[in-house]
């Protein structure tokens, strides 16, 4: 794992081969405050550069529709595409309807495999 890393109560991110990685920590709930403070350390740890996002959502007990507006609105700067890793069907499903809601401007899908989510963003990157 590299140096930079940033860490808080919700997240812990880093930069590795050109991919801004999230991973959500274990029971966290997120409201409109949490989104806020995930939203700016991720930020301040891009300095003004997009970046492919891998997010691993596996931990997230519950997100509110203020973090969910917030991720979908003052959230999407600096996102070339989003990879999220998800842990079940449910999952899936929620965060699949969190995105025909949202419409996002970039690419985002998801993934329940490690891999296919790293493949995704690197064939990504490709383009």
């Amino acid at each position: 794992m590299p140096n930079n890393v940033k860490e808080n109560e919700y997240a812990k991110f880093w930069i590795e081969e050109n991919i801004l990685y999230t991973i959500h920590k274990n029971g966290v709930s997120l409201d409109e405050t949490a989104a806020m403070k995930i939203v700016e350390d991720r930020l301040s740890l891009q300095q003004g550069k997009s970046f492919l996002i891998f997010t691993d959502v596996r931990g997230i007990k519950s997100t509110d529709k203020s973090a969910r507006n917030y991720f979908a609105m003052e959230g999407s700067v600096l996102i070339k595409a989003v990879a999220l890793l998800v842990n079940s069907p449910l999952e899936n499903t929620l965060s699949q309807f969190f995105i025909k809601a949202n419409n996002p401007a970039f690419m985002i899908k998801t993934f329940t495999e490690k891999e296919d989510t790293l493949e995704f963003l690197n064939n990504y990157n490709l383009n």
